[in-house]
């Protein structure tokens, strides 16, 4: 690389220069509408790439935002209510704030200026994209924490932990012996492939990481292809939309990274007993015998439905996610309603791994790289990576906890404490990139994540490009010319298409006996085919058709009864439809056929039997077969209300087990919803010889000229080149110096979680309540939402609007005498509770104020509200009143507790009665007539 080209690189080089204020930033687009964002500060630049989040991706990350919430079935209607159960009933947002609080003061600083940018955007954003307008939904706001809800509700199905209900189906059906006869890389997980090539295989001598991510096809994709730039770092890579950054895939000049998923177990299933208490709570039993748990109740509204409540209960080992709590204790039997928790380490540790993100940024050499991703949490990778030294890393990163080899296997028992976690985490494997052959290889496969997991993918892509990259370019691999090998080579290692899992199913096929002569046909024309699923070949939509009549007659046969027909695991109403892909036995026949053809659950006569019979029947199918590629066509998942999109979706080539492993589903559809999320190929002689390509486009927005002009690079393999030149740059007017900015939180900057509290106080068999004063401005709307229900009007805010209510609570704001505070139960708005000094009060004029009185009001919030549930548990309010009052007399200057309840409240006087109070007189008050009640230090036994 000459002087010119790293010049015309760097930040404040080139045709224009820098913003002059570092809180400012520049956005450039190359050819292909991929942003590239320059700023005079990291902050600054974090900003940016929240703000261009927003305007490209505005539809995208408010769907995001949503799933992390658990509110799109609100406008999605009721196909997305699975999801809203799950994200409620797991506390993703209750996890992404737990984890938020626990960074460090620069990564959450980092972190709120992405947010500050999303903020920023997201009207403009929304203005471009007509999903708001079809939905009728308007752009909310986000949070600090909210990224790393992103994150965490993007990746909490990647360790398949759903797999472990599906063993524990076939354990019960077909014997312990047989829990894992299908195991495999299954329907719910994630794969990839990577490869790395040392400076001794490459044209240039410096080394090559090229890979692609498997995950299901969304629109607009789950990777965006961003430049981000700056005095500290400049790096190039795929983004997540919603989450600052890059985390996955990057190339920062001197050092490039990429992952895979490991395959790793890390998220455990238990069995729990759980019974409701005569008083509504809930009870759980532990390794120390029955213990009262967390429970409140939410509410999921339904686009075109009736809104449905949610009982969120969390145990000990974390929160259950199938089941219900039923009036008496579950048993542990076979016929024992299913009640299962989920234990996953961000909710019990309280780290996401976000320090490591900027780290990623300021990464000069593998060395940095190394000890950055050591605070890696989830999910669990193998990373590749190399520097311009020639220095290469191959290791997995991420945190698994110690705990029983069962665990991994099957839903465990919650009392038994061999089940328990342990401290700290299972080591990573690492080792050495290959000097022999001058290649790394990662694809999910059984080899360095072996010690951390149960399933891994099949061996056939790691293999396959092993074999590809051992071979000389144009000696094995197809349309390669020349060694050794270039970035613009690594095409045709990307786009390969032979699969080796067809194997055994041809060599039965070869075996199979009797056959009529339209079948023998059949029989001659695949083998003799090259088994590549080519997107041309009409063969391998034959071989395609044959499995996918085997499979289903594997499902019918005896041996498999158990699991198949009216005994799906999938049909059991006991598991919630979200996990209905991970139970269905059809998919898991299918992705296992290679094994179930080879090993000896059937008999060998049986399975020549079986694809005898399916030969006759798809040679007895006189309809010509289309081309691959025009019957196996990507199907994205859209986030779309109402009808789903009419688009024509391109057909590729490939299949589960090829390289180019585009997934369909043998014996449901010939359609693909796994794939290539994207495609990269990162050169560390030369970065602008790297190259990329997204399944759409750079832009989420319908009808902009760069939402699908990528789609036929990617269908046909082509990547697209990485400009780092800025003079080749296009400079657009999305640049901005004057963003408004959120400085350092503060009490009325944060969501009320994230306040720092005045009182927080563990109530046994409740939770834990916290009190955090009220910001008039943030919390108008909850608090004029609860003052102004009809069970409020002995507040005396009945008619008052938004504004009126903000006013209020500004003014009791301005007092030194008078504080309103939001009372949280677990995070989770429950009351609002105000303290007065009586004699700095209306009312210390209609009695005789003794010194030490302290006045309070409480106003318990919605039974129904999300997050509330004063209707759902008995003593609710009681339990509230135990935290209130011991917050009162934590100071011992307050030695009498004043209350001024409406006269005719009845259930607030009785309340006070049963908590200590002794009643007063009653007091005319312009607004009401009231009665005083106070509760004593001595009465409480505190004097």
């Amino acid at each position: 690389m000459t002087t010119a080209d790293v010049d015309s690189e760097r930040p404040g080089t080139g045709a224009e220069s820098s913003p002059k204020e570092s809180e400012g930033f520049d956005v450039f687009r190359d050819d292909w509408g991929i942003p590239h964002l320059r700023a005079g500060s990291a902050l600054a630049l974090a900003r940016a790439q929240g703000h261009n989040a927003a305007l490209d991706r505005a539809w995208q990350v408010e769907t995001e935002r949503h799933r992390v919430l658990g509110t799109t079935a609100a406008y999605l209607g009721a196909e997305a209510l699975g999801w809203d159960r799950f994200a409620r009933r797991a506390r993703l947002a209750d996890t992404a704030r737990r984890c938020y609080e626990r960074l460090t003061p620069e990564t959450a600083a980092w972190v709120r200026a992405y947010v500050d940018g999303v903020n920023a955007g997201l009207a403009e954003g929304a203005a471009r994209a007509p999903e708001f307008a079809a939905a009728g939904l308007a752009p909310g706001r986000w949070e600090p924490w909210t990224p790393l809800g992103v994150w965490l509700s993007t990746h909490i199905l990647f360790a398949g932990f759903p797999t472990k209900l599906w063993r524990e189906e076939v354990a019960r059906r077909l014997g312990d012996d047989r829990a894992t006869l299908f195991a495999t890389d299954g329907p719910g997980t994630s794969g990839s492939n990577g490869w790395l090539l040392t400076g001794a295989r490459t044209t240039t001598g410096a080394p090559v990481i090229a890979g692609d991510p498997h995950r299901f096809i969304e629109d607009p994709g789950v990777y965006q292809q961003i430049r981000l730039a700056c005095p500290e770092f400049d790096v190039v890579g795929l983004a997540v939309p919603g989450v600052p950054g890059i985390a996955h895939f990057g190339h920062a000049g001197g050092v490039a990274w990429a992952i895979t998923n490991a395959m790793a177990d890390y998220q455990d299933l238990y069995r729990e007993q759980v019974r409701r208490t005569a008083d509504g709570g809930v009870e759980a039993l532990g390794p120390d015998g029955w213990y009262r748990v967390h429970a409140h109740t939410e509410t999921v509204e339904v686009a075109g439905g009736e809104p449905e409540t949610v009982e969120i209960v969390e145990t000990d080992r974390g929160p259950v996610i199938i089941g219900d709590v039923t009036g008496e204790a579950d048993g542990d039997s076979a016929d024992a309603p299913v009640v299962v928790s989920l234990r996953y380490p961000p909710r019990v540790t309280g780290d996401l791994g976000f320090d490591v993100l900027p780290a990623l940024l300021r990464a000069r050499t593998v060395a940095d790289l190394d000890t950055a991703l050591d605070g890696w949490v989830e999910p669990v990778n193998v990373v590749l990576a190399a520097d311009t030294t020639g220095a290469t890393l191959h290791r997995v990163a991420g945190h698994v906890p110690v705990r029983s080899h069962e665990n991994r296997l099957r839903v465990v028992p919650a009392h038994d404490p061999a089940y328990a976690w342990r401290e700290g985490a299972e080591p990573t494997p690492r080792t050495e990139v290959d000097t022999a052959t001058g290649t790394a290889v990662m694809a999910n496969e059984r080899g360095l994540a072996a010690p951390l997991g149960i399933e891994f993918a099949p061996p056939h892509r790691a293999h396959r490009i092993r074999e590809l990259l051992g071979t000389p370019p144009g000696a094995g691999a197809r349309g390669l010319t020349g060694p050794p090998w270039s970035a613009g080579d690594m095409a045709a290692v990307h786009t390969d298409t032979r699969l080796a899992s067809s194997r055994q199913l041809l060599s039965l096929l070869a075996w199979a006996p009797d056959l009529g002569p339209d079948a023998e046909r059949l029989r001659d024309r695949l083998l003799r085919w090259d088994r590549h699923m080519d997107a041309d070949s009409t063969a391998a939509t034959l071989y395609s058709r044959l499995r996918a009549d085997v499979v289903h007659r594997l499902a019918a046969h005896p041996a498999l009864r158990p699991v198949t027909g009216d005994a799906d695991p999938w049909r059991s109403p006991a598991y919630p439809p979200l996990f209905r892909p991970w139970l269905a036995a059809v998919p898991r026949i299918g992705y296992a056929l290679e094994t179930l053809l080879t090993v000896g659950l059937l008999p060998y006569e049986d399975r020549l039997a079986i694809v005898a019979a399916s030969a006759e029947a798809v040679a007895a199918n006189r309809d010509a077969p289309l081309p691959w590629g025009e019957v196996h066509r990507v199907a994205p998942w859209q986030a779309l209300p109402g009808a789903a999109s009419e688009e024509v979706w391109p057909g590729l080539a490939g299949d589960h087990d090829c390289v180019l492993s585009t997934s369909s589903v043998p014996g449901i559809t010939d359609l693909f919803a796994r794939g290539p999320a994207a495609r990269y190929v990162w050169d560390l002689a030369r970065r602008e010889d790297s190259l990329w390509v997204v399944p759409f486009g750079a832009s989420g927005v319908p009808g902009s000229a760069h939402h699908r002009d990528q789609s036929d690079l990617w269908a046909s393999g082509r990547p697209a080149p990485v400009t780092t030149d800025w003079n080749l740059l296009h400079r657009t007017e999305e640049s901005t110096t004057t963003m408004t900015t959120t400085p350092e939180p503060t009490v009325s900057t944060v969501v009320p979680a994230l306040r720092p509290a005045v009182h927080e106080q563990k109530v046994e068999g409740f939770g834990v309540v916290r009190l955090v004063p009220v910001d008039p401005a943030a919390d108008a709307d909850l608090l004029h939402g609860w003052v102004t229900e009809e069970r409020a009007r002995f507040w005396g805010m009945a008619d008052h609007t938004r504004e009126q209510v903000q006013e209020i609570y500004e003014f009791v704001d301005s007092l030194p005498t008078h504080h309103a505070y939001l009372a949280l139960r677990d995070g989770v708005p429950a009351a609002l509770f105000q303290t007065y000094e009586p004699d700095a009060d209306p009312v210390g004029e209609c009695y005789d104020v003794q010194p030490g009185d302290f006045g309070i009001h409480l106003l318990i919030a919605p039974a129904e509200g999300e997050g509330a549930g004063a209707g759902a548990v008995k003593g609710y309010t009681d339990a509230l009143l135990t935290a209130f009052i011991g917050y009162v007399f934590s100071d011992p200057a307050h030695l009498r507790v004043v209350v001024e309840p409406d006269a005719r409240n009845e259930k607030a006087l009785a309340r006070m009665v049963r908590v200590g109070f002794e009643l007063g007189p009653e007091i005319e008050k312009p607004e009401k007539t009231a009665r005083l009640a106070f509760l004593t230090r001595a009465a409480l036994g505190l004097a």
